[in-house]
Order: structure tokens, then C-alpha cells, then sequence
């Protein structure tokens, strides 16, 4: 039977991500479904969306600024404005059921099809819930999650267990590990260091990796940076014929899964697509959580790993000084590095989409 579903929200990759996961899922399960999806203008879903082949219509919304307060003045008409085009989108589209993943849009969308009854689902990527999804999550059928304890954040009869949608052709690195090695131009006979300071980059990152630049090109290892597309032109510049040969910098990576592959330990910022996606790949994980996220999730997401000895944390103020001796000295702990990769694997959900996917379909049943 083919359905119609709205899916709704974005803002990061981190939203973007599992919303287009979730729509594969449900066109896996029958090409005839349609799927619509509802992103907030001016954000990247507009653009990432349509390149992944779905529709996509824009809200006028935005979230609170913290830092500016006067920049909120506008907020609530921009409010009222996206909850009057959502009602219009529902009624036009006619959806079956509406998923939310967190963001900006899937506020106004979300609410307004509780209102209107129809069926809602909330996928929660955090181990902290966010402000619009414990509103909304309130009136929703089913609540989606990637980490234990939820129940504090939503009526625990509608908790899910899922886990978070990944990107599955970042994942399939089986067997790539030699023809990783010669994509990045790297020694097989070395171990390696994989850094991901995300699309745009992380400056802590960043400036770690700089404060040991003497000490890694001394050391049996070779790392791939990705440094971030904010900061690659001034890096190149200040590091003009002084990147060491076993240091490769690149803005951004083309091919996560030759990445993933290659690496024999990575550091990483706990957003929390990244997390589930690490998890699935088992290597073991240095945890540099982003300070400047609300409610400091991040910290949150990494503590779920750290308590069950699934990876290791270094603090943000801290990891200039000591993520790099951290990590050249778990390359020297064989046992930890087991273990490590031992428990992360444990968590690891590969299957997430299609059990949202599902959930879908029983709530049309239901109806």
C-alpha cells in the first residue's frame, strides 16, 4: 500500500542526514510512496534535499538567538507566518503520517499536524532532548531514539529504541582498507589517525593538531585532517611547505567510507550522526564534544559512550594541550584499543531507518 509522509526539519547535517535516510527507507519499501519534506529557508536541507531527488518546501523560521536577543523580535510572526504555511502544506499534501527530526521547521509542522490529527513521529538523534521535539513530542504517536533513559524527556510509552539513520555508503568500508590507503596516498605499513572536525571544521581541532605538528612527523603514524572548509585556505597559507609528509589536510572528505576504512583510530566531535555512524564502523574513538551546542548535548552524547568504556573524552579547553599525547598513547595500548572497539561495536544500530520506516507504516494501519 503506498502512503504519503511529510518529513520535516533540518538545519545540520546531523537532521539532514537521517531525514533523507528515512525517506530511502520508505521508497525501499515501496517506490510508490511519497514523501515530502519540509525545511526552513536559508538552511541546507533546501539544497541537500533536492539533490538526493525529494521535494522540499520552505518555512519562513528560524530558532532563538542567544547571543543577540534583539534579533528575536521577529520571531514569534515568523512563527504564526510558518504555522499558517504548514497547515496549508498538510492540507495540499494530504500526509498519512508526519516525521520529525529536530530543527527549525519541524516545530511549526509537527504542531500544526497534531492539531489537524494526523499521526506524528519524533526521532530524537540526542542523548538530550531538544526544545521543539520535547514540545512536540508530547502529542506524537511514537518517539524515536538513539539513547537510553529518554523517558525523562517523553512519556515512556511512546519510546522507541531505534537508534540514529545512518549513511550506509559511509559505513561499507569492509575490505577497503588497501585501496583507502592508496586513495589518501598513505604508507600501509603505518597506523593512522583519522581527525574529523566536520564539514565547516573545528578550531580546537584544528589548532590541536597544529601544537603537534614536531611530534607527530616524529612519530610511526600519519593522519588524515580534515580540517574544514572555514579554515583550509588560511591552514594552506600558514602552512605553506611545512605540512609534514605523513599529515594529510583536506578540507573536506569525498569518500567517508575509504576514510573509516583507513583509520585506526579516530577523533571526532560527538555530534550524535557521527556517533551512531562510529559506532557501526568499531574503531576506537577520542571524543572532543563541541562546547557550543545547546543544553552542551555533545558532552552528553560522548558520557553515553564513555560510561560503558565505549570510547575515550578529552574536554574542549583541554585538547589543544592533550588530545594528541592522548591519542599517540592509546595507539601504544593494543589492550585498550581492543576493548575500545569491542564496546563501541556493541552499540552499533545499522538498521534505524527501516525500523522508523516501519513505525511508519503501523500508524497509517492504525488509522
Amino acid at each position: 500500500m503506498a502512503i504519503r509522509v511529510i518529513i520535516s526539519g533540518g538545519g545540520t547535517g546531523g537532521h539532514i542526514f537521517p531525514a533523507i535516510s528515512i525517506a530511502n527507507a520508505l521508497k525501499a519499501m515501496d517506490p510508490a510512496n511519497e514523501i515530502l519534506f519540509v525545511g526552513a529557508n536559508g538552511r541546507m536541507e533546501m539544497e541537500k534535499v533536492p539533490a538526493a531527488g525529494y521535494p522540499i518546501i520552505g518555512l519562513d523560521i528560524q530558532g532563538i538567538n542567544r547571543k543577540q536577543l534583539w534579533k528575536n523580535i521577529f520571531l514569534p510572526f515568523k512563527l504564526m507566518r510558518s504555522l499558517n504555511k504548514a497547515k496549508s502544506v498538510i492540507k495540499d499534501f494530504r500526509p498519512d503520517v508526519a516525521v520529525g527530526v529536530g530543527g527549525f521547521a519541524s516545530g511549526p509542522l509537527l504542531m500544526m499536524a497534531n492539531k489537524l490529527g494526523v499521526p506524528t513521529v519524533v526521532q530524537e538523534q540526542n542523548s538530550y532532548a531538544g526544545v521543539t521535539n520535547k514540545k512536540v513530542g508530547a502529542k506524537a504517536a511514537k518517539i524515536c531514539v538513539a539513547y537510553e533513559g529518554m523517558e525523562q524527556f517523553f512519556p515512556a510509552e511512546k519510546v522507541l529504541l531505534t537508534g540514529n539513520p545512518i549513511r550506509r555508503e559511509s559505513i561499507a568500508i569492509a575490505g577497503k582498507r588497501e585501496e583507502a590507503l592508496t586513495f589518501f596516498g598513505l604508507d600501509p605499513h603505518k597506523r593512522t589517525i583519522l581527525l574529523l572536525g566536520g564539514s565547516l571544521g573545528a578550531k580546537t581541532l584544528n589548532e590541536s593538531v597544529l601544537a603537534y605538528l614536531n611530534e607527530l612527523k616524529g612519530e610511526d603514524v600519519q593522519v588524515i585532517w580534515q580540517c574544514g572548509s572555514f579554515y583550509v585556505e588560511n591552514l594552506q597559507a600558514e602552512l605553506a611547505g611545512k605540512l609534514p609528509g605523513n599529515i594529510k589536510m583536506l578540507a573536506f572528505l569525498q569518500r567517508m567510507d575509504y576514510a573509516y576504512a583507513a583509520a585506526d583510530l579516530i577523533i571526532s566531535r560527538a555530534g550524535a550522526g557521527t556517533i551512531s555512524e562510529l559506532c557501526v564502523v568499531g574503531k576506537p574513538v577520542i571524543l572532543v564534544p563541541s562546547p557550543n551546542v545547546a543544553e552542551d548535548h555533545q558532552t552528553k552524547n560522548a558520557m553515553a559512550l564513555v560510561n560503558k568504556d565505549a570510547a575515550l573524552l578529552v574536554k574542549d579547553s583541554d585538547a589543544k594541550k592533550d588530545l594528541v599525547p592522548a591519542a599517540l598513547n592509546l595507539l601504544k595500548d593494543a589492550a585498550h584499543i581492543t576493548q575500545l572497539s569491542e564496546n563501541i561495536k556493541k552499540l552499533g544500530k545499522l538498521d534505524a531507518d527501516v525500523q522508523i520506516a516501519e513505525e511508519v507504516y503501523k500508524l497509517v494501519n492504525k488509522k
